[in-house]
């Protein structure tokens, strides 16, 4: 059996992936211009691989007894990554992923040590492959902020 912190991590992380699925989905809209179609088409491929992070969460859930949060217990938190005044501001947008980014990663490595500490190894290998997911997006993202800052 996994503990309440295990739960708690499982459906902090959930939810994270859910709201990262809106704000890359309303950015990837959003943007306008012709240097913004390179952020606009990764936004697009990383959603799908965002939400299977969170169907793969709530199934763990399902599989601890618990479930993952609705919408009613959701409190957004994501506020650098909601979409610029300026549809032109790729830059803003970029930093938004990476700030969305460290805060997945801080939670999956939060995630791991709970896992670890619960004897949990199905959840702490969840959080292992994610956690690899989430690091190259943030790489991915870390190279678009230098070139945009070069510009």
């Amino acid at each position: 059996m996994s503990s309440d912190r295990v739960i708690e991590l499982l459906r902090a992380a959930y939810g994270d992936e859910m709201e990262t699925v809106m704000n890359y989905q309303t950015n990837a809209i959003v943007l306008d211009g012709v240097r913004a179609e390179e952020i606009k088409e990764s936004l697009q491929a990383d959603i799908q691989e965002e939400l299977t992070h969170a169907q793969q969460l709530g199934q763990r859930l399902k599989q601890l007894d618990a479930r993952p949060p609705g919408s009613a217990e959701f409190t957004a938190r994501q506020d650098s990554l909601q979409p610029p005044e300026n549809s032109t501001d790729v830059l803003s947008v970029i930093r938004g992923v990476l700030d969305a980014e460290e805060d997945a990663i801080d939670t999956y490595r939060d995630l791991i040590g709970a896992a670890r500490e619960a004897d949990d190894p199905v959840t702490e290998d969840l959080a292992v492959t994610i956690l690899a997911d989430e690091e190259a997006h943030r790489t991915e993202f870390r190279g678009f902020e230098k070139e945009y800052q070069s510009d």
